[in-house]
């Protein structure tokens, strides 16, 4: 399917994985049940460039900073995802299909400490959890999901323990 670029928020995605290869997931604020989690991810700024973009929604969501991480690769393509209708009433999407995102896979290391949901003065998460890669397409929202698969695919090399 041949997609307008135009019609799609930009956005980035981030995986971070610890020591041991898990992938951190967030619970999104105020949403219970089996599809509630997701990587850290959010809109691009006008004129910003994607890496920095990727850095900066990582600390504003999970107050991770740029010196406990380590760059292991990233997604050279934009994966798309369309919104459901219910998601497209969110004022922050009206305006668009759904969202165009770039990933990042990070190493994240430090020992959770550091991690702090209430960086940001608007919340993304009222809890976060390490996971293993495999699983995460399962906790997601179902309209999300392919791009978290190709996440698994993309991204197994670094759900190992760090050397």
């Amino acid at each position: 399917m041949t997609r307008n670029p135009d019609d799609y928020r930009p956005n980035v995605g981030t995986a971070v994985f610890n020591a041991q290869g898990q992938i951190w997931l967030g619970k999104r604020f105020g949403e219970d049940g089996p599809y509630a989690w997701q990587c850290a991810q959010g809109g691009i700024d006008e004129g910003e460039d994607l890496y920095p973009a990727a850095l900066r929604e990582l600390w504003e969501e999970t107050g991770i900073k740029e010196e406990k991480l380590t760059l292991l690769g990233s997604i050279d393509e934009w994966l798309y995802y369309d919104f459901t209708e219910a998601a497209r009433l969110n004022r922050r999407k009206r305006n668009h299909k759904g969202q165009r995102q770039k990933w990042f896979a990070f190493r994240y290391h430090g020992d959770g400490s550091d991690i702090d949901l209430c960086t940001h003065e608007e919340q993304e998460f009222s809890e976060w959890k390490w996971a293993d890669l495999q699983t995460i397409h399962e906790s997601v929202v179902p309209f999300k999901r392919e791009v978290y698969e190709r996440l698994i695919a993309e991204f197994t090399p670094y759900a190992r323990p760090a050397v």
